[in-house]
C-alpha cells in the first residue's frame, strides 16, 4: 500500500463483497493511498449500510471531495445510481441511494465484476488489450467483457453474466433459472451437491484430488472441464485475446491451471493454430474496490 501519494489522489472506490466492505483511494497512476476493510459476517443489509458508513468515514470521503464509485453484486441501474436488481443477495439494498447515504453526491455505482475488469483493464492485466474475459470463481461464477477496449455492459448493464450460461439441459436450475449452469458447475456454493456431500469447499475438494482422491478427481476435473467447455464456447461467440481467471477458486493454482490448459487443447478452436491467454488476474482481493473507484474517475479503460 502506497501512503505518500495523497496528493495525487483520484477517486474513492467501495466494494460490498459477501462478507466484507472494502475500501481504496486510487491515485492517477493506480497506486491505492490509502485502504480499509470492515467484516460483515454477511449479517443483512444493515450491517452493510453501517460498514459502509464506517469505511466512507475513515477514508475522509466528504471533505476529500473526490468522485466516489461503489460497487455490488447485482445490476445496477440505467443512471448508476443504485443496484437495481439483486437476486438472492444482500436483500434490502435493492434501490438503495448510497451517494445520499454517504453524504457524496458524486457517488456512482456498478456491478462488482464490472468493476474488477475495469481495474484489469486500467492498472491490470488487460492493460493494452481491445477484447478480454474476465471470470470472478468463487462462491459463485460471475463475469464481465472488454470489447473494442471498453467495457461492455450491455442492455439493463446485464453483459459479463458468464457464470449463468447453460452447459447441461435437464441441469438444477441456477438462480437466474436456466438448468446447468457453469455456476453450477464450479461454484463453491455446489461443491457440497456436487460431490454427494462429501466434501463442504473447493479447497477441501482441490487438497483431495492432489491427494490422489479417486472421487474428488472425478468431482473436480468434471468442473475444470466445465469451465474449458464455457471458456471455449466464448472464444467462438466473443473471440477474446485473453482470459482472466480470479477469485478464491483460482487458490486451487496449478491444481485448477494445468488441468484446465490439457482440456483447452482438446476443445478450443484456435485458427493457425493461435489461442486465447488464460492467466490469473492481477488484482486479488481489492479488484473491485480499485475498478470502482476507476469507475467513478470515469476511466472506462
Amino acid at each position: 500500500m502506497n501512503t505518500n501519494g495523497s496528493s495525487n489522489a483520484m477517486s474513492v472506490g467501495i466494494d460490498l463483497g459477501g462478507t466484507m466492505v472494502k475500501g481504496v483511494i486510487l491515485a492517477s497512476d493506480g497506486q491505492i493511498v490509502q485502504e480499509c476493510t470492515r467484516d460483515t459476517n454477511d449479517s443483512g443489509a444493515g450491517a452493510f449500510k453501517t460498514e459502509v458508513l464506517a469505511v466512507a468515514k475513515e477514508l475522509d470521503v466528504q471533505s476529500r471531495g473526490l468522485p466516489v464509485g461503489l460497487c455490488a453484486p447485482g445490476l445496477a441501474d440505467d443512471s448508476n445510481t443504485c443496484i437495481a436488481h439483486m437476486p438472492g443477495r444482500l436483500e434490502g439494498l435493492e434501490g438503495f441511494d448510497w451517494g445520499e447515504f454517504i453524504g457524496v453526491d458524486n457517488t456512482s455505482v456498478l456491478n462488482d465484476a464490472h468493476a474488477a475488469m475495469l481495474a484489469e483493464a486500467n492498472f491490470g492485466a488487460a492493460q493494452g488489450k481491445k477484447h478480454a474475459a474476465l471470470l470472478t470463481l468463487g462462491t459463485g461464477v460471475g463475469g464481465a467483457l472488454l470489447i473494442d477496449g471498453k467495457l461492455h455492459t450491455g442492455w439493463l448493464n446485464r453483459a459479463g453474466h458468464l457464470g449463468h450460461m447453460s452447459q447441461q439441459p435437464f441441469g438444477e436450475a441456477g438462480i437466474v433459472g436456466l438448468p446447468g449452469t457453469l455456476e453450477m458447475a464450479i461454484g463453491n456454493s455446489t461443491v457440497h451437491k456436487r460431490s454427494h456431500g462429501r466434501f463442504d469447499s473447493t479447497k477441501a475438494l482441490v487438497d483431495a484430488y492432489l491427494e490422489g482422491h479417486t472421487w474428488a478427481t472425478l468431482v473436480w476435473l468434471e468442473s475444470v472441464q466445465s469451465l474449458a467447455l464455457g471458456l471455449s464456447s466464448l472464444v467462438n461467440i466473443l473471440s477474446p485475446e485473453i482470459f482472466l481467471l480470479s477469485g478464491g477458486i483460482t487458490k486451487a493454482e496449478d491444481a485448477l491451471f494445468d488441468p484446465l490448459a490439457d482440456f483447452m487443447d482438446l476443445v478450443e478452436w484456435r485458427p493457425g493454430g493461435a489461442g486465447a491467454l488464460i492467466q490469473q488476474a492481477h488484482f486479488a482481493a481489492q479488484a473491485g474496490a480499485v475498478g470502482a473507484a476507476c469507475f467513478a474517475a470515469k476511466l472506462s479503460t
